[in-house]
């Protein structure tokens, strides 16, 4: 009887221990009001975007021309901050003007947290992208969002500024 109390006080520690205050559940899109479905913490990388004004005709293979594919999350976030907008606002004029055009949005974490943990954090990064472009019209049959976790930093090394340049999601056109 003892040895089966202490497994199970074993397992429950363990579970506490591997939890987190992220709610990989809740909404993280922006809406057009500027408002968000969840707060976001403190850090990242490349705030104060400026505001991009696209001809959807203006394209290379890549997608249009003079927009970011890159959006950069706070730590253990996975809300798209209002610095991005621009950028799938951008994206979804030009997805929208071009619907052959299909896109795959990557989602990323930095090195901190285990394997599984990431690897859903990057998914949320890329799902929560793929959302607020569905949300500005785009079809979701040309969005394909998946999570590569810790495993494809951008950036090597440790301390915030690395880090903050790993918390991302990436649009790739395909």
């Amino acid at each position: 009887m003892l040895k089966r109390t202490l497994y199970s006080l074993a397992i429950v520690a363990l579970i506490a221990g591997c939890s987190s205050g992220t709610k990989l559940n809740d909404t993280p899109v922006v809406d057009s009001t500027g408002g968000t479905g969840q707060g976001s913490g403190s850090g990242g990388a490349a705030s104060g975007v400026a505001p991009v004004t696209i001809d959807p005709n203006a394209q290379n293979a890549a997608g249009p021309v003079g927009v970011a594919r890159i959006v950069y999350f706070d730590y253990d976030s996975y809300t798209v901050k209002p610095d991005y907008q621009a950028v799938i606002d951008g994206h979804a004029r030009f997805l929208k003007a071009n619907a052959q055009r299909r896109i795959s949005i990557e989602g990323h974490t930095d090195e901190r947290g285990g394997r599984e943990y990431n690897l859903a954090l990057g998914q949320k990064r890329s799902e929560a992208v793929r959302r607020a472009l569905t949300l500005l019209g785009v079809n979701d049959n040309q969005i394909e969002a998946v999570s590569f976790g810790k495993e494809k930093p951008a950036a090597q090394g440790s301390g915030e500024s690395v880090w903050a340049q790993n918390r991302r999601a990436e649009i790739t056109y395909r």
